[in-house]
């Protein structure tokens, strides 16, 4: 496997782009920029690489539609329940659990952990943040921090151990050609140890941020709290319609295994649903016609504010991918991020160390494109090549490899990568990614260290 200059100019933009965000420097214009290289590189025509930047736009939005459609649906049912006052009724219940804001950081993630792994992370955080979100404000927890425990508990521990579904620890397995079963056994232990260390070292940051910003807290526990309800009846009927509805979506997906995208697109609905019931029944058929037209754009025109800047950096990483690669750049092209993965593990020099850093390095580079599954396969394939080099144990180095993945992709510390919980959470995706960075890292370092002693 040699590197053409192709991949050379997709590493060396990689690198500037991270570069730019360390900076906090918004990406935007770096992305148009690689992706006209990179079409120019691939087709040596000034007229194909402006077609292939169309392009790539385009099919990043496609990739990243039923996202983007799942989120409008879900706030402009929001604005509606907001307006007659039921998610301030639906706190009420819930107040006797979660008392403070150290105890809701825990009981949203703990849901959201549950919930991903009966429906996985997307549908989840539409279900967790119209449920639980209002609360932790009441209670004094930063939405920020709200974001951190949904992103953490779901597309991290929930996505990378993914024990009920089982997507994940079945790719990676028949990459690596072992069973399911030997894969998940051997994931435990690492497993664990990311998500203690992760969860830990998050908790103890918001003590700290807590602290030292006491009075933003109260002011956004006042933002939550300070609320006067002018149809009571109508909507404590509301607060027990929409966690039912909801809940029963959940039953409806376990009993017929609804999962993914399908179960993303059953939440979708019945909130667009109960956008209508709730307004008809606060305002009437009559006024309802032009208020539900109003929470529908107030929910898209917040989604499309979310995700206009990310539509064009996703496109540029979603390139990285062989299946993306192939639709925007011609038939032929290949997987750019697997390729550099398969490139490293051929030239670095074996010893237990390098290949756990190598697995590791290659978790980190195939998750850059955002999805948290592309890179499985090669996860799994690379730790089954060394495996077979020398004394290497292929389960526990093919999860190491499917963990690491899954936390940077599915992901929890590259902004691309958490726009669904920051959207829902109405948070920047470049906070909450820097937020997520060091708690992920902190657990990055314990699972390779135990790794070391599993291979």
């Amino acid at each position: 496997m040699t590197l053409t200059s192709l991949h050379i100019a997709y590493i060396i933009i990689t690198i500037l782009i991270l570069v730019v965000l360390l900076f906090k420097k918004e990406i935007v214009i770096p992305c148009i920029a690689g992706t006209l290289i990179i079409g120019f590189i691939y087709s040596g025509s000034i007229i194909k690489s402006i077609q292939v930047l169309n392009n790539a736009l385009v099919n990043s939005f496609i990739e990243l539609l039923s996202i983007i459609i799942v989120i409008a649906l879900v706030v402009s049912m929001s604005k509606a329940m907001t307006h007659l006052g039921a998610d301030e009724v639906m706190m009420h219940p819930v107040r006797k659990i979660i008392k403070n804001n150290k105890t809701a950081f825990w009981i949203i993630g703990f849901t959201m952990l549950i919930v991903s792994w009966l429906i996985w992370p997307s549908p989840a955080v539409a279900l967790i943040g119209a449920l639980l979100l209002p609360v932790a404000g009441e209670v004094g927890l930063p939405v920020i921090w709200a974001a951190v425990a949904m992103n953490i508990f779901g597309h991290g521990i929930g996505l990378s151990s993914d024990f009920v579904i089982q997507g994940a620890p079945s790719i990676t397995a028949k990459a690596a050609g072992i069973s399911v079963n030997e894969a998940i056994r051997a994931s435990i232990p690492l497993w664990i140890t990311m998500s203690v260390v992760t969860a830990g070292v998050a908790f103890f940051m918001m003590l700290r941020d807590l602290k030292l910003n006491k009075a933003a807290t109260a002011d956004e526990k006042k933002e939550f709290a300070a609320r006067e309800i002018e149809k009571p009846k109508l909507a404590r009927f509301v607060a027990v319609l929409m966690p039912a509805c909801f809940i029963g979506d959940i039953v409806v997906m376990i009993i017929f295994k609804i999962n993914g995208g399908d179960a993303t697109a059953l939440v979708a609905g019945t909130a667009i649903i109960l956008n209508c019931v709730i307004t008809i029944l606060d305002k009437g058929i009559g006024e309802a016609l032009e208020a539900v037209t109003d929470h529908i754009k107030e929910g898209f025109k917040f989604s499309m504010k979310i995700f206009a800047p990310v539509v064009v950096i996703a496109a540029f990483f979603f390139i990285g991918s062989e299946s993306f690669a192939q639709k925007v750049l011609g038939p032929d092209a290949t997987g750019l991020l697997n390729d550099i993965g398969l490139f490293i593990s051929a030239h670095i020099p074996l010893s237990k160390f390098s290949i756990v850093l190598t697995e590791t390095a290659v978790g980190v580079i195939t998750g850059l494109d955002g999805s948290g599954f592309s890179g499985l396969p090669l996860a799994g394939s690379i730790a089954q090549t060394f495996a077979a080099s020398g004394s290497i144990n292929v389960a526990p180095l093919a999860e190491l490899g499917q963990i690491i993945t899954v936390w940077v992709g599915g992901g929890t510390i590259i902004p691309w990568g958490v726009i669904p919980v920051a959207a829902i959470c109405g948070v920047d995706a470049k906070d909450l990614a820097r937020k997520n960075l060091i708690p992920v890292l902190c657990g990055f370092a314990a699972t390779i260290v135990v790794a070391l002693f599993l291979v």
